[in-house]
């Protein structure tokens, strides 16, 4: 059996391969400093130094870190026969939770970089997470591809605008970009239908249910999350959503624990393509970490039948301890029954 590492310490016995490529991490993408490095992992400062020179001459580190620890390869393993996805992502624990975001969107840029081809249609969310993305995409010239943003935009623009994302991913491939010409919000339900009723908003939402990948991230239930943060929901929406059920976000649609839409006034009032529709996508990825996102996880995997999970080792160890709490909740309920 794997010995089990708490999230930003260091295991002693940790194999120096896995050591190596942790460094790798907490230098070229969290952005920590070689002491501080030392410090996460019980080493020396030469130490660090020596293995993130090591890390170069092996080709471990190019632009993108190459490798998996065998703690990340094990909690992959482990998503993938518990959730039945195609392929998880796990990068490594952060020190700082700030910082979850720009590791998880960095992987989710690499994963996105490597399943991009000439033709691709690709569909995209939004958020901190999908913005820092940005930062792992290998850009290239492809012929014929097309991104689709799958939001509204906002009025007040910011590097996390749903319309700027999909623009920046267009930019990066030479793609033709397709946006969602409307307030993600709009002030009630009746005016959101007569929107989606609108020609070109009708080809946009047949163009994102045909798109052959989509990305996307979660966001869960709190003040700081993204929609609120950015005041495109009250603060007073968050009491009567967890009132009726929700645990987090999809594509700015709100879900409760089993998938589906909560019955609120703000699932009704929203230009974005529902969930429902991203599980007619051949190849849904979802890109979120974080433990306290673990609820939220779950449920947007139930949502929209994602094949991909790109994630970090607090929220992976989440979902699985969650999982196997539950499996074993259920054989004592058998138990008692029988």
């Amino acid at each position: 059996m794997e010995d089990i590492i708490e999230p930003g310490h260091f295991h002693r016995e940790e194999p120096i391969a896995d050591a190596k490529v942790r460094a790798a991490w907490l230098y070229y993408v969290e952005g920590l400093t070689q002491e501080q490095i030392a410090e996460v992992l019980g080493l020396s400062r030469i130490k660090v130094v020596r293995m993130l020179a090591a890390a170069r001459a092996e080709g471990l580190v190019k632009i993108r870190i190459d490798a998996r620890s065998a703690r990340q390869a094990g909690l992959e393993r482990g998503l993938v026969t518990r959730f039945d996805l195609d392929e998880a992502v796990v990068v490594p624990a952060t020190r700082d939770p700030a910082h979850v975001s720009a590791m998880v969107g960095y992987a989710a840029g690499l994963w996105l970089s490597d399943k991009l081809t000439d033709g691709t249609a690709l569909a995209v969310g939004w958020g901190q997470t999908l913005h820092q993305a940005l930062r792992g995409i290998q850009p290239r010239q492809l012929e014929k591809m097309s991104v689709v943003s799958l939001l509204g935009g906002l009025t007040h623009s910011r590097s996390i605008n749903p319309s700027a994302v999909a623009r920046r991913v267009a930019d990066m491939f030479g793609a033709d970009c397709f946006q969602l010409t409307a307030p993600v919000f709009v002030s009630d339900a009746a005016l959101r239908d007569a929107l989606w009723r609108e020609p070109p908003l009708r080809e946009l939402l047949e163009r994102a249910r045909a798109a052959d990948i989509a990305l996307v991230s979660v966001g869960d239930l709190v003040a700081d999350s993204t929609l609120f943060r950015e005041g495109l929901l009250p603060q007073s929406d968050l009491t009567s959503l967890q009132n009726a059920g929700a645990v987090g976000d999809l594509v700015c649609h709100f879900i409760d624990a089993e998938g589906e839409l909560v019955d609120h006034p703000v699932n009704r009032r929203i230009m974005a393509v529902s969930p429902a529709d991203l599980k007619g996508i051949a190849l849904v990825a979802i890109a979120a970490g974080g433990a306290h996102k673990e609820q939220a996880i779950r449920a947007a995997l139930l949502a929209s039948n994602a094949r991909v999970l790109i994630t970090d080792e607090s929220a992976a160890e989440a979902l699985l301890a969650e999982s196997a709490f539950a499996r074993g909740g259920e054989r004592r309920l058998q138990a008692q029954g029988s």
